[in-house]
């Protein structure tokens, strides 16, 4: 591609999808990178050596700007770097909550501007990305941002207001598995595996169970039923009331 990047913010998200970029060779004129704490910028610079670290105005006024930020601190960022955004600056915000409409009020030139949910899964090219668009995003640009995005996983377009939906159920779902997952090989080893064989018995099952319940075409009541013994099947109601509480509150929380 011959447009630069700019990533306003460098924590976590930034390094999923330089690393991303990164595994697929996409090659950019340039790649800034801003960031209030030297330590990440640092570490950052470290990991892609190819990065330029610099002011919040530079990375702004790179061809592609990706605001990633926490939704708190958005709004005042924007404030902040609007003057250094170009007419056709390609915008796209990865924070929840934080909508196309308010991106706008702060940035009433600018219309080509995005709004992507990032997976971690993305770091392995392997993300599922749902993004919209402004109305008035450019149909060429557009198509520009859809092929780069392509890089990370599946993105696919959605209607904004389920954004915050696919947060829930995709950017935070592996957090609601992974302790799991850890814990469950750790009592594989201690019960006779090696650690290898542990971890290839939970992801060889985990990835067949997953396509047993979506795509062998029965019910999930008869799936469920095809293992009689359930050894925490007397806990199954508290963990399902603890999913209910959490992801519907946090949902409350982010959602516009």
């Amino acid at each position: 591609m011959n447009q630069s990047i700019g990533f306003i913010g460098g924590g976590r998200v930034t390094r999923i999808l330089l690393q991303a970029f990164k595994n697929k060779n996409a090659l950019f004129s340039k790649i800034v990178v801003t960031d209030t704490s030297l330590d990440v910028s640092e570490n950052l610079k470290k990991s892609f050596p190819d990065i330029q670290i610099d002011t919040a105005a530079i990375a702004a006024s790179q061809d592609i700007v990706f605001i990633s930020l926490h939704p708190p601190v958005v709004i005042d960022t924007l404030e902040l770097i609007k003057g250094s955004i170009k007419n056709d600056t390609m915008l796209i915000s990865l924070a929840p909550k934080i909508t196309i409409m308010k991106i706008l009020s702060k940035l009433s030139h600018v219309k080509n501007v995005a709004r992507l949910i990032p997976n971690a899964t993305s770091y392995i090219n392997e993300g599922y990305n749902p993004v919209c668009f402004s109305s008035e995003f450019n149909g060429k640009e557009r198509q520009l941002v859809l092929d780069m995005l392509r890089l990370l996983g599946n993105t696919f377009e959605v209607a904004e207001e389920k954004l915050e939906s696919y947060a829930i159920m995709s950017a935070m779902l592996p957090t609601y598995f992974w302790f799991q997952w850890k814990e469950l090989s750790e009592i594989g080893q201690k019960i006779g595996l090696s650690e290898k064989e542990s971890n290839d018995s939970i992801n060889e099952t985990l990835i067949a169970s997953l396509n047993l319940m979506y795509k062998s075409g029965l019910t999930a009541t008869k799936v469920m039923d095809l293992i009689p013994v359930k050894p925490i099947g007397e806990h199954e109601s508290q963990i399902s009331e603890i999913y209910r509480n959490k992801l519907i509150a946090l949902f409350e929380k982010i959602r516009p």
